[in-house]
Formats: C-alpha cells, sequence, structure tokens
C-alpha cells in the first residue's frame, strides 16, 4: 500500500509569467510579450520566445533545485549549459532534448545530486521513488494539463512528480494552468497512463 507522501517543492513555470500560461498556449498572447521575460536571463525577447515552450525540463531542474537547497540559476542560463552538456541539441530552429543520460550525468556532476535516467519507468516506482525523499520528471503528453480524455501520444513533455497516495500522482507542471493544474496538481494514477510514456529522471539528495 502506498504511504501518502507530499513534497512541498517550490513552483516554476517554463514561462516567467505563470499566470499568463493559457493565453501563451492558446497564441493569444506570444512568448516575447511576456512582461517578465528578463527574469529568464535571456539576452532578448526573441531568445525567451524560442526556448520558452520548449524549458519545461528546465522548469523542472529548477524545482528540483529549489526543493534540494541549491540556488535556483535563471532559465535560459541554465539552458545554455544543458546545450554544452549535451542535454539538448539544437540544429537550427529545431532541439532535440531533454535527452535524459547527458542531463542526469551534468545534474549529478554540476550539483552533486543524485541523478538517474530511466527509460523504463513504472508508476509503483514513482510511488517508491517519492517515498525515498526523490523527485521524478515524467514524460507526458502536454494535455495532461486538463486530463484530455483522448491524448494525441504519449510523452513530449515534462512534469515532475511531487507527492503520491494510493490513488494519485502529484505533479508540478511547467506548462499547468494557474489554479487548476500548475502545482500540486492530484493526477490519478487510473488516468496517468494514457500520458505517461513509461520513462523520466529521478532526482535526489546526493547518496
Amino acid at each position: 500500500m502506498t504511504v501518502a507522501t507530499t513534497h512541498h517543492v517550490p513552483y516554476f513555470s517554463q514561462w516567467e509569467s505563470a499566470a499568463l500560461v493559457p493565453e501563451f498556449v492558446s497564441g493569444t498572447t506570444a512568448a516575447a510579450d511576456d512582461p517578465l521575460w528578463e527574469s529568464s536571463g535571456a539576452d532578448t525577447p526573441e531568445e525567451y520566445a524560442f526556448w520558452a515552450p520548449r524549458m519545461c525540463g528546465m522548469a523542472c531542474l529548477r524545482m528540483a533545485l529549489g526543493y534540494f537547497g541549491q540556488p535556483v540559476p535563471p532559465s535560459v542560463p541554465l539552458v545554455r549549459e544543458a546545450l554544452t552538456a549535451g542535454a539538448y541539441v539544437r540544429d537550427g530552429d529545431q532541439v532535440q532534448g531533454l535527452i535524459y543520460a547527458p542531463f542526469a550525468a551534468w545534474v549529478a556532476s554540476r550539483w552533486g545530486l543524485f541523478a538517474e535516467a530511466r527509460p523504463q519507468l513504472f508508476v509503483d516506482q514513482v510511488d517508491a521513488e517519492v517515498s525515498r525523499g526523490r523527485l521524478v520528471l515524467l514524460s507526458v503528453h502536454k494535455s495532461i494539463r486538463a486530463l484530455d480524455p483522448q491524448p494525441k501520444a504519449r510523452g513530449g513533455h515534462l512534469v515532475l512528480a511531487v507527492g503520491s497516495d494510493s490513488d494519485h500522482i502529484a505533479i508540478h507542471n511547467p506548462s499547468g494552468f494557474p489554479e487548476q493544474s500548475q502545482q500540486f496538481h492530484q493526477v490519478p494514477k487510473t488516468d496517468l497512463g494514457r500520458f505517461f510514456a513509461g520513462r523520466g529522471v529521478v532526482l535526489g539528495r546526493a547518496q
């Protein structure tokens, strides 16, 4: 039986203005018009706008760093480091990533945290890691924010598992909607499977 566990993890959106995520997602407001874009550490609104839709992994990392007592760098400088580490590969306007193995190696060497890529990951293993005090990046479809009954695919977006109980996994979703699915979003385990690609990265304090 799963013991209910919730870690009090700080929340960061992949956009600086978390309250405007519905507008960014729908396209009614351009990311370059985010009034807080400079907080990302980007040099220009255009650089920020390029990366913001792609920074779910960096948002999850920032949350984990805050929880584990590490300084939390701005998003875009983290992206630049991740590119150097091979966790992202950019070719023009195309970006491959987050690539789990180099990402985990970078996190372990850079911050001294436990970081392990899991190309195969089951829900009961997520429970076990959370109960051990760890956090888990989960590859899910972005429509998990509204628990879409028929998502188009599994995976493609990263969320952070921060809690669990017998029936739910609690996630922080970098592209979740305010007051609905950003922080401690309780996703029923019976629903998770249609979004979850069965892979992720486990993060924890150094062993």
